[in-house]
């Protein structure tokens, strides 16, 4: 019986750990939300920063994706903000960087901005940069499914708008909280899938120990 037992930790456990890593890793991407917004749209994008580390993140610069016109941003405690600029004055890069502690393990950390989408429909890639407080960096520029991917915005020709091009406040609302809402359902159901994956792995493997004693 012991060795009966023995046998399935040695199975079960690791399949435990794979499961909350796996888990883990679902949620551990930058990402800056909404992903689909409206050309010519004065739009409040949020960016996420998680940390995947055991270690505090302690700045994270963003590019402004091509035709994308950073206009503001939202202070946050405890954190600074730069930005780096072209001959004509638009944001190329900008930075959050911590005065204090930082992004600690386990935790993250959201910032604000508005900025201004293209007039034309393209797909925003918003390139990211990772500080570890350690002095190593994280680069989120990779394309979709690789394992560092950058964030995409879809801009999609808009269909109500007033005269300043951009989306009327009613129909912007609407659009933004129906994206939202998709977009945490993703969120939330990605590592519940993972989850199920692998319990259903280790059910499989538990089944097949039984089957050789």
């Amino acid at each position: 019986m012991k060795k009966m037992m023995f046998k399935v930790s040695k199975i079960f456990i690791p399949a435990v750990i794979s499961l909350f890593f796996f888990s883990s890793l679902a949620s551990a991407h930058v990402t800056v939300i909404p992903k689909t917004s409206a050309t010519g749209a004065w739009e409040t994008y949020t960016l996420k920063v998680p940390v995947e580390k055991d270690i505090a993140t302690t700045k994270v610069t963003v590019k402004a994706p091509a035709g994308v016109e950073v206009m503001s941003y939202q202070p946050v405690p405890g954190w600074t903000y730069t930005a780096e600029k072209d001959a004509s004055g638009k944001v190329k890069t900008f930075t959050f960087e911590a005065t204090g502690d930082g992004i600690l393990p386990g935790q993250f950390q959201q910032f604000v901005f508005v900025a201004k989408n293209p007039d034309k429909a393209t797909k925003a890639a918003w390139d990211a940069f990772q500080y570890y407080k350690d002095g190593s960096i994280v680069e989120w520029t990779g394309d979709e499914g690789s394992d560092s991917p950058h964030a995409i915005t879809d801009i999609v020709t808009g269909t109500s708008t007033d005269h300043h091009g951009t989306q009327t406040a009613e129909h912007d609302e609407k659009t933004k909280t129906t994206v939202t809402e998709k977009e945490d359902d993703t969120s939330d159901s990605l590592p519940l899938v993972l989850s199920g994956a692998a319990a259903l792995l280790s059910l499989v493997a538990l089944v097949l120990a039984f089957r050789k004693k």
